[in-house]
């Protein structure tokens, strides 16, 4: 089974950390957050496939062609165009069913054991302010309906962490934009969610790294994830 990792960002709320560094290669207790990420992946995930962009010649560097037990490979985000542009530039790369997480947030391993049992699959985490983030919203079988950013509605809600199963199909329809020259993978999901069932898991943890604040901390939540 193979993953495909979001890396291509630089991360810029991160301020000076990323001007010489791209955003998951900072380090959490020594060790750069895409290497905890790669080692704590289930082991029926034998393929890494990174989607490098901003300074990625040092997670090139580091990880070279196999990491961890696992091979690793790369494709190059020249432009950052959204989720969707970047899992498209994996499109050759790829079988018929693979996994997708970003790169710089920290993922439970059970949670991504339970989705491997899925052709299709979406992790959402309950927050309590869902004006933060984009939200799934359920159908009537439980499965995936939609998938609305920063909607202004009372919490909780599930947040759509950036952890997904897809298979092949998604390449069959059109990239939705969101905007500003972006196009998104979790919207695109949802259109496809209207002719294939997309099963939602409720995540166990999830510890999204997205400002200096959020690195401090996760010097001590790392051990969740490990």
């Amino acid at each position: 089974m193979q993953i495909v990792i979001l890396t291509a960002g630089r991360g810029t709320r991160m301020k000076e950390l990323t001007e010489n560094v791209p955003k998951n290669m900072l380090k959490i207790q020594g060790k750069p957050i895409l290497a905890w990420k790669i080692e704590a992946l289930p082991a029926e995930i034998d393929e890494v496939i990174l989607v490098i962009g901003y300074l990625g010649e040092q997670i090139r560097a580091y990880f070279g062609d196999a990491y961890a037990g696992k091979k690793i490979s790369y494709v190059v985000q020249e432009r950052l165009e959204g989720s969707g542009k970047a899992i498209h530039l994996a499109k050759d790369l790829v079988g018929e069913k693979f996994l997708v997480m970003m790169g710089d947030d920290l993922y439970a391993k059970k949670d991504i054991e339970e989705i491997l049992k899925y052709d299709l699959a979406v992790v959402g985490f309950e927050v309590d302010k869902p004006k933060e983030f984009g939200v799934i919203s359920l159908n009537k079988e439980g499965d995936l309906a939609e998938i609305v950013e920063k909607p202004d509605i009372p919490g909780p809600a599930l947040a759509n962490m950036g952890l997904y199963k897809l298979t092949k199909n998604f390449f069959d329809y059109s990239l939705v934009d969101i905007g500003k020259g972006e196009f998104g993978l979790p919207q695109t999901l949802a259109v496809m969610a209207k002719d294939f069932p997309v099963h939602v898991e409720r995540a166990t943890g999830w510890f999204s790294i997205g400002n200096p604040e959020d690195l401090a901390k996760a010097q001590l939540e790392i051990e969740k994830f490990i």
